[in-house]
Formats: C-alpha cells, sequence, structure tokens
C-alpha cells in the first residue's frame, strides 16, 4: 500500500484470524522498528514477542483482561532499556551510569518510535494492531511476567495478528487544534469548543451505540463525553495509582538515582 493510505488508514484491531504470522514477515516488521530514529544511536529500547499461550494467559491480567491479549498471535511490548548498553560501557571501561529519570525518558522515547515504525509496516502487509496502555499502567506486573532485570521497564505494548473485524478509522481532531506554527498559542473557549464539537458527537454516538457502555453512562449519571473520559474511563483515582506504579517500578528497576 503507499504509505499515506496506510497511516490515514488505522483502526485498532481488537478481533483476530486463528492465523499464525510466519517469522519472515515477523521479522521484516522488526526490522522496520530497528530502523527507527534513536537518541544518539544508542537504541536504547528492546522489544519482546510473545507467542507462548501460557504466557499470554498470564498477561491477560495484567493488561486488564483485555481479549486481544490471548486472541491475537502475537504480542509486542516495547521496553526502555539502558541494561544492555550499561553493560557494554562497564566492559569497555567507561562510566557506567544512566540510571535516572532522564534516562528513562530517553528509552521510552527510543520504544515508541520503535513501536510505532514495526505498526506501519505491520498495517502495510495487512496486518492489525491495538495499542494497550496497560502496558506502562501496569509495567510492575508486566515486567516480572517478562523476566525484566533492572534498567528495563515496559512502555508501549500492542497485539499483533491478522484481523478478523473491519471497524471503522476512529475520528481525530482538526488539524487546526493540534498543530502550532512558531510558538504555542493558547487556546479560547470558543476555540476549545470548535475544537471539541465532532469529537464531543461522535465519541458519546460510540458510546450510546454500545448496550454495555450506554449502560454505564447512564448508571453514572453522565451528561457528556469529557464526563466520560473523567468519571468513568480515566479517572483521577486511578491516573494516581497507575503514577505510583511507575514511579515505584522505575526506583526499583534503578532508574531514579538523582545522587
Amino acid at each position: 500500500m503507499e504509505l499515506n493510505d496506510v497511516i490515514h488508514g488505522h483502526r485498532s484491531i481488537r478481533e483476530y484470524e486463528d492465523r499464525e504470522v510466519s517469522q519472515d514477515l515477523l521479522d521484516k516488521i522488526l526490522e522496520a522498528g530497528i530502523r527507527a530514529s534513536s537518541s544518539g544511536n544508542m537504541q536504547t529500547y528492546s522489544i519482546i514477542v510473545t507467542k507462548d499461550k501460557e504466557l499470554k494467559n498470564k498477561l491477560y491480567n495484567a493488561h486488564m483482561e483485555q481479549s486481544m491479549v490471548v486472541d491475537a498471535p502475537i504480542l509486542l511490548t516495547f521496553c526502555a532499556d539502558f541494561n544492555r548498553m550499561r553493560k557494554w560501557l562497564e566492559l569497555n571501561d567507561a562510566p557506567v551510569h544512566f540510571d535516572n529519570y532522564m534516562s528513562f525518558m530517553i528509552g521510552a522515547i527510543d520504544a515508541a518510535l520503535a513501536s510505532q515504525n514495526c505498526a506501519l509496516a505491520a498495517e502495510n502487509e495487512g496486518l492489525g494492531i491495538c495499542y494497550m496502555g496497560s502496558t506502562l499502567a501496569n509495567c510492575d506486573q508486566i515486567g516480572e511476567l517478562l523476566n525484566l532485570p533492572p534498567n528495563v521497564v515496559p512502555v508501549v505494548g500492542y497485539s499483533l495478528g491478522y484481523p478478523a473485524e473491519n471497524p471503522a478509522p476512529r475520528d481525530r481532531l482538526p488539524k487546526h487544534g493540534l498543530v502550532h506554527y512558531d510558538q504555542y498559542n493558547d487556546y479560547s473557549d470558543e476555540d476549545i469548543l470548535e475544537i471539541y464539537k465532532d469529537r464531543n458527537e461522535k465519541g458519546w454516538n460510540r458510546y450510546m451505540a454500545v448496550p454495555k457502555l450506554k449502560e454505564m453512562t447512564e448508571q453514572l449519571g453522565l451528561k457528556n463525553l469529557a464526563q466520560i473520559y473523567t468519571k468513568a474511563k480515566y479517572t483521577k483515582e486511578s491516573h494516581q495509582e497507575f503514577s505510583q506504579t511507575v514511579l515505584k517500578y522505575l526506583e526499583r528497576q534503578n532508574f531514579m538515582n538523582n545522587e
């Protein structure tokens, strides 16, 4: 496919055919990830390919019981990884650090860039993916299941396989609401209402079209999409809890040395 068609045709795929992805095709996708930009060309990430059904069943709970974890033939987990580089530094009599928050951010960005290269390559071959925010939210559980050593943290993950569904592409905010030229131009109330006008309508209609989600919305007394996001989907309490999980795991994995 043309690159522009791949980019604009992206959908999150949660249902997959019972069909394996060949090793040759998987290698092609992984090679695309390895060609991604990285800070200083350090490539401070690792990619975990999970096919084992027993392990995927264990990851199912850590990934908040999302069905694609067990239904897709492959899970890809992209980790910020300074373990490998720190060992290389030690073997070359170089200072061994990269054990701070800035290092984690460098590795996290490297991992995200590699993940998107892999995603585009996969979709170009007719495969589908679904990113899972649970990768970072439950990084401690996933890290334990994937046997991650210190200085390695799971950041981005998604299911991978042949789609068994054909959902419509989701809406996006308009370009003029996202792009700033030269400097950041803050938004007026009128700007915000205009930028989110279609999202408010389409997002609300999507929730109302699914009986389970509609029932939840009605039970909670939610009146608009903004309330769904903040009172049901991404609550303050859940984000505070996940924040503590990530911070504690970063300390455990040797990324919070401020000395």
